[in-house]
């Protein structure tokens, strides 16, 4: 099989800004509609930390069904966007193998509080700094925020693998 094409941000060594739309996401994530949860990167540093953004609308899927005035994003979708943000920062830290496929598993949360509830039309700011990478297993800080106060706030596992062995074709 032949490697994915890698994004500028990827192969720079050098610490950068990083931004990306939704395009750019689609091409790099395994995740698709409904359970894509991360509209953009707003910001971030190689190998340091990243800034995503989720759009929250009223046509979720997971509204569908509940009257107006109860509509509450559920707070484990809210633990799932900070995950496939923290999966933006390994991949935009070029962790994932450079010649064979690479997979990013959400591997463990520790310390999770939950603060607040998330509505329509809240803009869902998640933040994820790297604190420590060793032999494929990420230790990464999150916070979800919505206009300054935290909604969720966890210690993230995750876990690179390779898909199958470089040497295979």
């Amino acid at each position: 099989m032949s490697p994915r094409r890698r994004c500028e941000a990827c192969l720079s060594e050098t610490p950068i800004s990083l931004r990306a739309d939704i395009n750019e996401i689609l091409r790099h994530m395994p995740h698709r509609y409904p359970i894509l949860l991360v509209d953009a990167v707003e910001a971030g540093e190689r190998n340091k930390w990243v800034r995503t953004v989720k759009n929250v609308s009223a046509n979720e899927w997971y509204f569908a069904g509940v009257p107006h005035g109860r509509r509450v994003m559920p707070q484990l979708l809210v633990v799932e966007a900070l995950a496939q943000a923290a999966g933006v920062l390994c991949h935009f830290s070029g962790m994932l193998s450079r010649i064979g496929r690479s997979i990013i598993f959400f591997a463990g949360i520790d310390h999770c509080r939950l603060e607040r509830d998330v509505v329509p039309g809240d803009r869902l700011l998640l933040e994820c700094e790297m604190k420590r990478v060793l032999r494929g297993v990420a230790k990464i800080s999150g916070r979800a925020t919505v206009d300054g106060a935290a909604v969720v706030t966890a210690d993230l596992t995750a876990v690179i693998r390779d898909l199958e062995p470089a040497g295979d074709a």
